[in-house]
């Protein structure tokens, strides 16, 4: 019996609304496929673990300052963020795994890769409770093989934690609405309030989830398990009340004097490039690839094995989620932009989880199994491309600055830092026994006061700096500047400190030139006695 077009959508559609679970899928394809899926899932969670533990890169300024705070005693540490910027958390779990595991590169970066390996059954048990075992299975395998997930389960910074902290929070809450016991939403309090401690970033999720909890306080025929979970969620909340003079405090006087504001739209097109393994040829293909799977996780009905149609209303299995994370990056983007603030797409991480979930329930939309899996194996092998890139991209050429000054440096020599911020990671890798004095005024090169940091820099006097130095090295002893130019707020204030102590120490030689293929460069010169 033949049907006409408007049959053919409407009873799929009636199906996807009455189901929050993924549509049925046709068994096509040879049987001996369907028996090396389970060989190509396990081969992807496989590469997924490895790639969580491997990073050829010396730790970055973040990953470096990010230790170097972590090492200071716990009575310091609140004085010691207050002119960092950042919430406590992360910092204080890592001081502990420092204690215990030490300080080396692998030590640091394994705690962020123990909690991205968490991150997996916490996105399988999400997805499962959104929409079944398939899409639970579909949205592991995406996180699994995230070069973004990836790279930061890598780095000795929180995001890992974060993106963990959302699942375990969108758990929770799904939890908790089906049964507001107290104990479930003693979950949700924690998680808010884990959350918020970790990044802040998290507060622009927070809000959203609050607008959404008061819709439906408002709208849901028994509002009590939204209302109940609000206040949850508003308790949550009232634990970040004891760090927030710090907050305030950070926010009038460090911000990101690093960075360059940018408008929404490049903020938003960041993330979404980023998510999908950045500006590298894998990212290229499997950033737009996500993108398209999110959309039809929206808006996608499967019609037959051909054909997908469109619901403007939106999908209800991933409503919620598309909702709450496109809220959040127009928030956090739009304070971003307005208040001519920075942004980073790892500030989205907070987004990556919700993000997956949405792309997962598009997958659903191919009817074919065949297809699925097929569109799935495409999107993993770029996944795991994208991974491995991110493995072996060295991040900063302290290795190379260091590898010099280790091998040609006397026992007392100068090494300067212009900016300071080429000093942690540098500083972090030097054997010899040599004194390290940072710009502006000669402090230690281990941290970064970014206490109005646009300010000191604008006062500072190159001059002076090059001075400090002389003075600390005497007439007997080589200067070692490490020094990068174009930072923000320095315009040429390194290059004016070359000149100076060119001047007065004509025997100048630039043994390491910055390579701009580094995301970190640094140039090396060596300023011998006169």
């Amino acid at each position: 019996m033949q049907t006409s077009p408007g049959e053919v959508t409407r009873a799929p559609l009636a199906r996807e609304r009455g189901n929050d679970h993924e549509p049925p899928a046709r068994s096509d394809g040879p049987t001996w496929l369907w028996r090396i899926v389970p060989i190509g899932i396990g081969l992807a969670l496989v590469a997924g673990v490895v790639l969580r533990f491997f990073a050829q890169s010396e730790l970055w300024l973040d990953e470096a300052l990010t230790v170097n705070i972590a090492s200071v005693p716990l009575g310091d540490l609140v004085d010691t963020l207050r002119r960092d910027g950042s919430p406590p958390l992360f910092y204080v779990l890592l001081h502990f795994w420092i204690d215990i595991f030490g300080d080396g590169n692998a030590a640091v970066r394994s705690l962020s890769g123990v909690f991205s390996l968490a991150a997996l059954p916490a996105m399988w048990f999400t997805a499962r409770r959104m929409g079944g075992r398939v899409l639970a299975w579909i949205a592991l395998l995406l996180l699994a093989l995230s070069p973004f997930a990836i790279r930061y389960s890598n780095e000795a910074r929180p995001y890992s934690l974060q993106i963990l902290l959302v699942l375990l929070g969108t758990l929770a809450m799904r939890r908790a609405f089906e049964r507001p016991s107290v104990a479930r939403l003693a979950v949700v309090v924690l998680l808010t309030g884990l959350l918020l401690y970790d990044a802040y970033w998290s507060l622009y999720l927070v809000v959203v989830v609050g607008v959404y909890l008061v819709f439906r306080s408002v709208r849901d025929p028994d509002p009590r398990a939204a209302r109940r979970v609000l206040v949850a969620v508003a308790i949550g909340c009232a634990t970040f009340l004891p760090w927030v003079p710090v907050f305030l405090d950070q926010l009038a006087h460090t911000g990101t004097p690093w960075a360059t504001p940018v408008s929404l739209t490049t903020a938003l097109g960041h993330a979404l490039i980023d998510f999908g393994g950045g500006f590298v040829p894998a990212g290229w293909l499997m950033g737009p690839l996500l993108v398209a799977f999110a959309a039809l996780g929206l808006f996608g009905v499967a019609l037959d094995r051909r054909y997908i149609g469109l619901d403007l209303q939106t999908r209800p299995l991933a409503r919620n989620e598309a909702a709450i994370g496109i809220g959040t990056l127009l928030v956090g983007g739009g304070i971003a932009w307005v208040t001519a603030g920075a942004f980073e797409s790892r500030y989205a991480s907070v987004v990556l989880p919700l993000y997956l979930l949405v792309a997962a329930a598009g997958f659903l939309t191919l009817a074919s199994r065949t297809l699925r899996s097929a569109a799935l194996a495409v999107v993993l092998l770029l996944g795991f491309a994208g991974g491995i890139e991110q493995g072996v991209t060295h991040r900063t050429q302290a290795g190379e600055v260091t590898s010099v000054i280790n091998e040609a440096a006397q026992p007392g020599d100068v090494v300067g830092f212009c900016p300071d911020q080429v000093g942690p990671d540098v500083d972090r890798l030097l054997s010899v026994d040599v004194r390290g004095l940072a710009w502006p005024d000669g402090a230690s090169p281990e941290f970064v006061d970014w206490t109005d940091y646009e300010e000191r820099n604008a006062a500072a006097d190159p001059a002076a700096y090059a001075q400090v130095l002389l003075d600390a090295a005497g007439p007997d002893t080589t200067i070692w500047l490490v020094w990068a130019p174009g930072y923000r707020t320095l315009e040429t204030s390194c290059e004016a400190v070359v000149t100076t102590l060119q001047g007065e120490r004509p025997d100048a030689e630039t043994v390491v030139v910055g390579d701009d293929n580094f995301f970190e460069f640094q140039n090396l010169t060596r300023f011998g006695p006169p």
